[in-house]
């Protein structure tokens, strides 16, 4: 029942919208639009021409646009009479420039700004090579280079030092009295909780303790600090020598020829340098 009460009304539904839209009214027509009479109508830039003949209801804007074609044809002309005139006589002033100009113009003076000569560009800097000797051991040495370089065409010359940093830190703990002693203190390391550790059997270290290599000083010091706070002696120390090398930039032409400088400077070997950097960075005369 109460599906056959459902489809009784959804054909009703259906019967009246049908209806509706059958005897609905007809849709108004659309009210034209009127300009006031005290506005101005627009135009584009191409309706100029025609709006000097356009009197009735663009007044003020004709006038306008014609005031503009007109201030454009007489640019126009001025701006010829200019080129006409520095064709025919190349050493004429801008002074005489600008009065023949008002004469092309229909034979009224116009005053005509003088036009600026043309101005060259500067030119372009020789490029650079820039380059990089070294490295030297000594402030005397790279002194040496320098005068050697000079003469053979470079320009621009800069010494920079190098801080060559250790291989590697190592944390150990000097060697002991004999071997019973650096087990013992082994044992008491392990004991403490630290088990990376290693007692050097023989060689210039033997009996010595080591408690690992690290590859910057800042870990060094860390497992340092916290074998120290455990209560035992150790010590963090660099593997290899810390050198400080020389370097000489170098800017110089096309022509400098890099492989001769280098034996003259005494160089173990050049690399290539980016010349923006290096002259921004304040490269010596």
């Amino acid at each position: 029942m109460p599906a056959r009460a459902l489809v009784v009304l959804l054909l009703m539904l259906n019967f009246g919208v049908a209806t509706w839209w059958l005897l609905r009214p007809e849709p108004l027509p659309p009210t034209p639009w009127v300009q006031p009479a005290d506005v101005p109508r627009l135009q584009l830039l191409g309706e100029a021409v025609d709006a000097r003949q356009d009197t009735a209801g663009a007044g003020p804007v004709a006038d306008d646009a014609a005031a503009d074609g007109d201030a454009a044809v007489a640019a126009q002309a001025r701006e010829a009479g200019v080129i006409a005139l520095d064709a025919s006589a190349g050493g004429a002033s801008n002074g005489e420039a600008g009065s023949h100009a008002g004469a092309a113009d229909g034979g009224t003076p116009v005053a005509v700004a003088a036009v600026p000569a043309a101005v060259r560009a500067p030119a372009s800097a020789a490029s650079l090579r820039c380059m990089s000797f070294g490295p030297f051991i000594d402030a005397g040495s790279v002194a040496a280079a320098r005068a050697a370089l000079q003469p053979l065409g470079a320009q621009r010359m800069r010494v920079r030092d190098v801080v060559e940093s250790p291989r590697g830190w190592r944390v150990v703990i000097p060697p002991q009295a004999d071997r019973a002693a650096a087990d013992a203190l082994a044992a008491r390391i392990r004991e403490a909780g630290f088990d990376d550790l290693l007692v050097v059997p023989a060689g210039d270290d033997a009996n010595s303790i080591a408690l690992g290599r690290y590859g910057s000083e800042s870990a060094a010091r860390r497992r340092e600090a916290s074998l120290r706070s455990a209560g035992f002696p150790v010590q963090a120390q660099p593997l290899g020598d810390t050198s400080t090398r020389h370097w000489l930039d170098v800017a110089a032409g096309a022509g400098f020829d890099a492989a001769a400088a280098r034996g003259a400077g005494g160089a173990a070997r050049v690399t290539d340098l980016d010349c923006a950097t290096f002259i921004a960075g304040g490269a010596a005369g």
